[in-house]
């Protein structure tokens, strides 16, 4: 028997948060942009002094705001009829946050995998559901490593060929290189989304063990492929993109304990799926954000609402 979940969150609850982001954040980070739209450093290098702490302070409003936007995602999901409850606030989380950031202001950035591990587990750790917590298990050194060995490595690489190539063409081909990068830059980060979400999905509940179980080229080749659909169509099979994969990552995660296993799963519909995310999405677009927060929650409705968690069978 499949048990499905459930997203109760509202369009009209969400709004007034989203419209605090929109008035505090959306709107100083539209005005800097297009003061810089026309900035030449060589020319007016001292607007630093004032551009870049002020894209700092509203980077910090802009996470302290996610804070109460996160807050309602996770107090939105429901399970057999009951909700799961967030038990954080804001100042545990300001001090969690402001101790993390300046740690990996101080160390040039190498302590961010720590700054992300320690948010993640905040907002995990302090989410029960009838009562008991869930636990997040990453460690922020497997996180460096997968940064490291994903990211940073063969993006470098992949910046060092480009401007040899740049320079070896005089310039004079540069978009071809540049265009390239572009391009092979997003596949380069495909064994970044797998090893990334592995490790989002470290989490333990009462005696379970909630983790993912696939092949690491299995999963590779599953996202290579939709991400070239994606790229082919200029964006458009985007939505469908997302409902294969979503289809596949929750297929593939399982809760797991020393007498019992259960599986998740969702009822995928691809063509419904599809024409409704991207209808929601068109409507968010046209209204340029405004409608987001009922979009959002309609489609996180639909989601949630067709994925389920199978009966519990013998390990």
């Amino acid at each position: 028997m499949k048990n499905y979940f459930k997203f109760n969150l509202t369009g009209n609850k969400l709004l007034p948060v989203w419209l605090i982001f929109l008035v505090l954040i959306i709107a100083p980070f539209g005005a800097i942009a297009f003061q810089l739209k026309d900035y030449h450093m060589q020319e007016d290098y001292q607007a630093l002094y004032y551009i870049l702490p002020s894209m700092l302070f509203l980077g910090i409003i802009a996470f302290l705001i996610t804070f109460y936007l996160t807050r309602l995602f996770i107090e939105g999901i429901e399970y057999n009829g009951q909700s799961l409850v967030f038990k954080g606030n804001i100042g545990q989380f300001v001090g969690i946050f402001l101790l993390n950031l300046l740690l990996s202001i101080v160390t040039l950035g190498i302590y961010t995998p720590w700054m992300v591990k320690n948010i993640q587990k905040f907002f995990v750790d302090h989410s029960t559901y009838s009562a008991n917590p869930f636990n997040f298990k990453g460690k922020g050194g497997e996180l460096f490593v997968i940064v490291l060995v994903t990211v940073i490595v063969p993006i470098s690489v992949l910046v060092a060929f480009t401007v040899v190539f740049t320079l070896a063409a005089h310039a004079q081909n540069s978009w071809i290189a540049n265009g390239v990068y572009q391009v092979v830059s997003k596949f380069v980060m495909i064994p970044y989304m797998y090893f990334l979400y592995k490790w989002m999905m470290n989490v333990s509940y009462k005696s379970y063990s909630i983790t993912w179980k696939t092949d690491a080229w299995e999963a590779c080749g599953k996202i290579f492929v939709q991400m070239l659909l994606t790229i082919i169509t200029l964006g458009i099979y985007y939505p469908m993109a997302i409902i294969k994969l979503y289809h596949y990552f929750v297929g593939k995660t399982v809760a797991i304990s020393d007498e019992k296993t259960k599986k998740f799963g969702y009822d995928m519909e691809p063509m419904a799926d599809f024409l409704f995310l991207w209808g929601q999405s068109l409507l968010i677009i046209i209204s340029l954000g405004i409608y987001y927060p009922w979009g959002a929650c309609k489609m996180l409705e639909r989601i949630m609402g067709k994925t389920y968690s199978e009966n519990e069978v013998a390990a």
